[in-house]
């Protein structure tokens, strides 16, 4: 259950888990994110941000680099 827009301790850790294990594999592919992508993530995990949040918010970054 997501209370006031934020997700629960156990889903932030999920997420969390999952981050880390997708970042291990983007290394072994020879592209590791860049230090402000990791900080963007930890910082949804941090303020416990909802996926739909989240998606929005990468969709409001991507946007106006993908128009350039």
């Amino acid at each position: 259950m997501i209370e006031h827009g934020r997700l629960p301790a156990a889903v932030v850790a999920l997420a969390r888990k999952r981050r880390l294990a997708a970042m291990r594999l983007q290394e072994i592919e020879g592209n590791p994110l860049s230090a402000d992508q990791v900080e963007m993530f930890e910082m949804f995990e941090r303020e416990a941000w909802p996926h739909e949040r989240r998606r929005a918010d990468l969709l409001a970054r991507a946007l106006p680099v993908a128009a350039e």
